[in-house]
């Protein structure tokens, strides 16, 4: 069995999104197998809004099912993942990933690539991390415009990266852009791993506050960000966040109830 099924054999099903069960070991040290190995993979960094998003729109989710990897983004993700069997599921949270990822990227010699973000943030994001990463090796940056590029503009973004020989290409999009733009360039972005970190680089950029550790642990870092960005968040989390805590209901009812069944009729 190759690495990449070895990988995908390791998941749990999460309303139909294949989300691997793993810890932030474990995903370090699956990227540092494909720098290695010279591979080509993507990373989705995904919580709920990305899953339900996913039950919507089954192009996206075929896109996080055909990832190399899809890290459990938020502690609800991590708490349906060890309630349907998957006990050592750890959060893999895409600012920690980074975080882990540069200080090693810096022992290591990896080079990185920072796509995405609003206008100057790559660069703040890069000025940053090398001043406190000692030996950090940054390729390059880009920042997309807000529109559609054109195939000519994609191609020279693409042979810009390419150019660069990045080992990580780092994208900062949001969700569900960033995850399509990964699956659109798989093959033609010569780097071994994209990973989508979303707000990340705001958060390690420093032009947006993260939510306390506290928060984080006990899965309330969605309140944090909707009281700091009301306007463009409440939409999302009024029906996102209730609409998966009821379908996560609903699903592991179900399969206790088949488990159940399945119980009675092993011991007839």
């Amino acid at each position: 069995m190759n690495a990449s099924r070895r990988q995908r054999a390791e998941r749990g099903d999460v309303l139909g999104v294949k989300v691997s069960a793993i810890t932030m070991d474990d995903a370090i040290a699956t990227i540092e197998r494909w720098i290695g190995e010279g591979r080509r993979e993507y990373v989705c960094i995904t919580g709920v809004h990305g899953i339900m998003e996913c039950r919507d729109d089954p192009s996206l989710r075929r896109i996080h099912n055909e990832a190399g990897m899809v890290t459990p983004d938020g502690m609800p993700l991590v708490y349906f993942l060890h309630l349907v069997g998957r006990k050592r599921t750890e959060r893999v949270y895409g600012p920690d990933l980074m975080r882990e990822m540069t200080t090693l990227s810096a022992s290591r010699g990896y080079r990185q690539f920072y796509y995405g973000g609003g206008v100057g943030v790559a660069d703040k994001l890069k000025d940053g991390l090398i001043r406190s990463v000692p030996g950090l090796q940054v390729a390059g940056t880009f920042c997309p415009p807000f529109r559609e590029m054109t195939p000519a503009e994609d191609q020279a973004v693409v042979d810009l990266i390419n150019a660069a020989r990045p080992d990580i290409v780092w994208v900062g999009l949001s969700t569900p852009k960033q995850e399509r733009w990964m699956a659109a360039h798989l093959g033609r972005i010569e780097a071994p791993v994209m990973i989508g970190v979303g707000a990340a680089f705001d958060f390690l950029a420093g032009t947006k506050r993260q939510a306390p550790k506290w928060m984080q642990r006990h899965a309330l870092e969605w309140l944090f960000r909707l009281c700091s960005e009301p306007r463009r968040l409440w939409r999302r989390y009024a029906t996102i966040v209730p609409g998966f805590m009821i379908l996560a209901a609903r699903e592991l009812v179900r399969r206790a109830t088949i488990a159940g069944r399945e119980k009675s009729w092993i011991t007839r």
